[in-house]
């Protein structure tokens, strides 16, 4: 299995994406990562616009987890479970979606499988994709067992 992340725009902030490296090298030893940043739409575009570039980089018969404020909240030991079920069900790739400032259109909604809330506090984008492979990270050392969780 490997993780797949699309996301809307390029993480700009240096600090943000020092901190995105650093946890996606952390993930990297136990799951082969690839990101893919989809264009920002522009003022006159629609999130739908937005929401086609995004549905265009999915693959279909793959597993896609749309992170989404209004999606399913769990605890780090739930996630870990929640990919350890992915894992076990034998999923090739797990496509995380994170969406554009705006928001994600109703079709890439539809296309998920599972909606993440990773808070009910509102994050910039750079620094939900920093949570989320923090989160990802956390998870394999819940189901490896290794101390970092606590």
């Amino acid at each position: 299995m490997h993780f797949r992340f699309v996301w809307v725009g390029k993480t700009k902030d240096k600090n943000w994406r020092a901190l995105q490296e650093e946890y996606l090298a952390r993930l990297s030893h136990f799951i082969k990562c690839e990101i893919t940043e989809v264009k920002d739409s522009l003022p006159h575009e629609s999130i739908e616009i937005e929401g086609k570039r995004i549905l265009e980089n999915l693959n279909q018969s793959n597993f896609v987890c749309l992170l989404d404020v209004a999606g399913r909240s769990v605890s780090s030991h739930e996630l870990a479970k929640e990919v350890e079920k992915w894992q076990n069900r034998g999923f090739k790739e797990i496509t995380f979606v994170i969406g554009g400032a705006r928001g994600i259109s109703g079709e890439v909604v539809e296309r998920a499988d599972f909606s993440l809330s990773l808070s009910s506090f509102t994050f910039t984008h750079e620094m939900a994709r920093v949570v989320l492979f923090e989160q990802l990270y956390r998870s394999y050392t819940i189901i490896k067992g290794f101390p970092y969780q606590k």
